[in-house]
């Protein structure tokens, strides 16, 4: 099978199947190997800390991605249609559409039976790292949008980015990346030299996916036919690099601009200042723009794909 077609049944398999319990899943085993390899950390010199996850990313990411490459060329030799579809099903584990819908959902069906405690405590747990026992509604409503945003590069383009130009080891690779950043890249005592280098990794890793994100949710918006791309364009050029990360604030503020509301963290960041609060409403709009940017997104990669074959 080609790129293409493996893409496309990845899709297919995540669509229809969603993520496999943990004790199944690839990244959840990237997960548990970076937490145990933390507890072998330094403790105290900061420069071998910092020394100790870059190595921790770097060969961990390696290791996982061979791992992977090996497994395929392995059962590839018995059948082709099942190292095909095992490709498919790795490719599959580095990223998640179905779920980081149905973890939305859940959100805006708490908010809209009025169990704000409820809606807090999931946005929490599926969503994002931020404090949440004293938002309020609209805030819920803001950070599980923001959260669609901001994975919807960091979850899905990117992997499948990495899929097209590196091939399984590229997405391998990446999502171990994007996971060590997610354990480690924080500021708190015990990650703040650790986390160092996987979080400027992953930075550099989604330089491209991200601006990419933000363009296709910006021209998402045009074809959907229901958003406001003109002003999608607009918030990513005057707000996207209001946030602390170098990239989540390029998806974030396109679909800020194409929903017409403003995303807030507070005493961090503003997109799109002067707009309206986000309801719970607004988390429907969001998933419905996201996922038609994820069809183009699968579209394009399928024409290039074409086109290149043909002019082979």
């Amino acid at each position: 099978m080609t790129k293409k077609q493996i893409t496309i049944l990845s899709v297919l398999i995540d669509i229809i199947f969603g993520d496999p319990p943990n004790r199944f899943h690839p990244v959840a085993w990237m997960g548990s190997l970076i937490k145990a390899l933390q507890k072998a950390a330094p403790k105290i010199n900061p420069v071998e800390q910092m020394a100790f996850g870059g190595l921790l990313v770097t060969i961990g990411g390696i290791l996982a991605a061979s791992a992977g490459n090996h497994l395929i060329r392995l059962v590839s030799k018995f059948s082709k249609p099942l190292g095909s579809l095992l490709e498919a099903l790795l490719l599959k584990s580095t990223f998640s559409m179905r779920g980081l819908d149905s973890a939305a959902i859940k959100v805006e069906q708490a908010l809209e039976a009025g169990n704000l405690p409820a809606a807090r405590e999931l946005v929490s747990y599926h969503l994002v790292s931020r404090e949440t026992d004293h938002l309020t509604p609209s805030q819920v409503s803001g950070a599980t949008i923001e959260s669609i945003a901001e994975n919807a590069s960091d979850s899905f383009i990117a992997p499948l980015f990495y899929y097209q130009i590196l091939g399984l080891p590229g997405a391998i690779f990446y999502r171990f990346a994007n996971t060590a950043d997610a354990m480690l890249g924080y500021r708190d005592p015990a990650r703040e030299w650790l986390g160092k280098i996987p979080a400027r990794l992953d930075d550099l890793l989604n330089i491209i996916p991200a601006r990419f994100s933000g363009a296709l949710i910006a021209i998402s918006s045009f074809l959907f036919g229901k958003e406001k791309p003109a002003r999608s364009w607009k918030i990513i050029k005057t707000d996207a690099k209001k946030t602390a990360s170098p990239n989540a604030g390029y998806p974030m503020s396109a679909v800020a601009g194409a929903l017409d509301i403003k995303l807030e963290k507070t005493d961090q960041y503003v997109l799109g200042e002067n707009l309206p609060e986000p309801q719970a409403e607004d988390i429907t709009r969001a998933r419905s723009l996201v996922k038609f940017s994820f069809g183009l997104f699968i579209t394009l990669i399928t024409l290039v794909q074409f086109r290149t074959t043909n002019n082979k």
